[in-house]
C-alpha cells in the first residue's frame, strides 16, 4: 500500500509513530502511549510490510534513496500528472521539474515516463 512507503519515509526521517486517517480509536491510544513513553509504535499492517521488505529486497529499492522532493514529483508523475501541472502544484517552474524528472529516470535506471509509472505500480508506490 502506498501509506506504507510514506511511513517507512517518516520513520527515516524521525517519526517516532505513523498512523492513517482510518485508525481506530483504540489504536491511536496505544500508539500515544508509546510514544509518550519514549518508544516507536508500528501499526501491525505496517510492521509486517517492513518485515516482509527486509525478507524480500535484501538491498533497497530505488526510490528509498530520492529526496523527499523527488519522491514527491516521483509519485505525481505516476499517478499521470503533467509536467505542468506538477509545478504549478508545488510552485515550481516547469524546468525545475523537469530536472527533477531526469535525476528520477536516472536514480532508477529507467529511461520514460512510462517505466516510471510501472516501476511505481509494481513497488505499489501509487493505486
Amino acid at each position: 500500500m502506498q501509506h506504507h512507503s510514506y511511513a517507512v519515509r517518516a520513520f527515516r526521517a524521525g517519526a517516532m509513530a505513523y498512523l492513517t486517517k482510518q485508525t481506530v480509536p483504540d489504536e491511536l491510544a496505544a500508539a500515544v502511549t508509546q510514544v509518550l513513553a519514549g518508544r516507536m509504535y508500528v501499526t501491525p499492517s505496517l510492521g509486517e510490510y517492513m518485515a516482509s521488505s527486509l525478507t524480500k529486497h535484501p538491498t533497497r529499492p530505488g526510490h528509498h534513496t530520492l529526496s523527499e522532493r523527488e519522491f514527491e514529483v516521483f509519485v505525481l508523475l505516476a499517478q499521470g500528472q503533467s509536467v505542468r501541472h506538477i509545478a504549478e502544484s508545488l510552485t515550481l517552474s516547469i524546468k525545475t521539474v523537469s530536472t527533477y524528472r531526469a535525476r528520477l529516470l536516472d536514480k532508477l535506471q529507467l529511461t520514460t515516463t512510462a517505466e516510471l509509472i510501472r516501476y511505481a505500480l509494481d513497488h505499489r508506490l501509487v493505486e
